[in-house]
């Protein structure tokens, strides 16, 4: 009983080393968002809300915020419908190749993102669409995708495919099934899907560094920010996207987490 106590203490004393030297950097940038100083040191020179008021006074930086809210609402919707086609096929049908399928739709988050980027940038430039904030569109769509369907996979694969077709013998048509059967049992997922790739686009900056071109987002405008300077203004730009990302990954994950206890009731 010791024993498993002592493992059960290193495990969690582990799992705090890891989340501190995950998030240490991240509380450093937030705290010296706020100082006043322009180079980070200890002890703070004092509050200060500068830095923030800078980059509001920055066009720059709030086209850069509208460039990443708008491709991540678009890429969030088409990367969650894409998502939700391609995890509803693998949970409805059955067919030759389908191990094959589901490795494919599966593929992009496990290749560097540097070379996606580069593979993305060759692809667009040669139909014709590099350097256009729809080019960052197409490739987050291409990175998001597979999380959608991996997300509302899960939740798929928890209810028993009986049901669907216990609605068709009761005369529900394909679609009536998927309306009122299907999409009310995967809404959560759905909107985790929704968050969850919104955060993965939101935050993302090889692959648009490669193909947005003068269409900066937000990632893409700190490291145009940091070439040649040290600015305070990225710890004030960081918080802010540290937090929305944190946001939308919580909001998924209590989505998940309230739809699971129900379905295993």
């Amino acid at each position: 009983m010791n024993e498993n106590r002592l493992i059960n203490l290193l495990l969690r004393s582990y799992v705090v080393l890891v989340f501190i030297f995950i998030f240490t950097p991240i509380a450093g940038s937030f705290v010296f968002s706020f100082n006043i100083d322009r180079f980070p040191s200890l002890p703070l020179g004092g509050f200060s809300l500068h830095w923030y008021e800078t980059i509001a006074a920055d066009p720059a930086v709030w086209q850069a915020f509208r460039n990443s809210l708008m491709v991540g609402v678009v890429v969030s919707l088409v990367s969650t419908l894409l998502g939700f086609t391609a995890a509803y096929t693998d949970f409805r049908y059955h067919f030759f190749g389908k191990p094959i399928y589901m490795a494919l739709a599966l593929l992009p988050p496990t290749i560097p993102v540097v070379i996606m980027g580069l593979a993305m940038l060759a692809f667009l430039s040669r139909i014709g669409l590099s350097g256009e904030i729809h080019s960052v569109i197409v490739s987050h769509i291409v990175m998001c995708a597979p999380f959608a369907m991996a997300v509302i996979r899960m939740r798929l694969a928890q209810m028993d495919p009986n049901i669907e077709a216990a609605a068709w013998n009761l005369g529900a048509s394909q679609w009536k099934a998927m309306r009122f059967v299907i999409l009310p049992f995967a809404a959560p997922s759905i909107f985790a899907a929704l968050f969850v790739t919104m955060a993965v686009s939101f935050d993302e900056f090889a692959v648009a560094w490669f193909v947005s071109g003068l269409n900066e987002t937000v990632p893409v405008r700190i490291l145009n920010t940091l070439q040649g300077q040290v600015s305070p203004t990225i710890n004030a730009i960081g918080t802010i996207v540290f937090i929305t990302t944190m946001t939308l990954v919580i909001l998924a994950q209590v989505l998940l987490m309230r739809r699971q206890k129900p379905a295993s009731a």
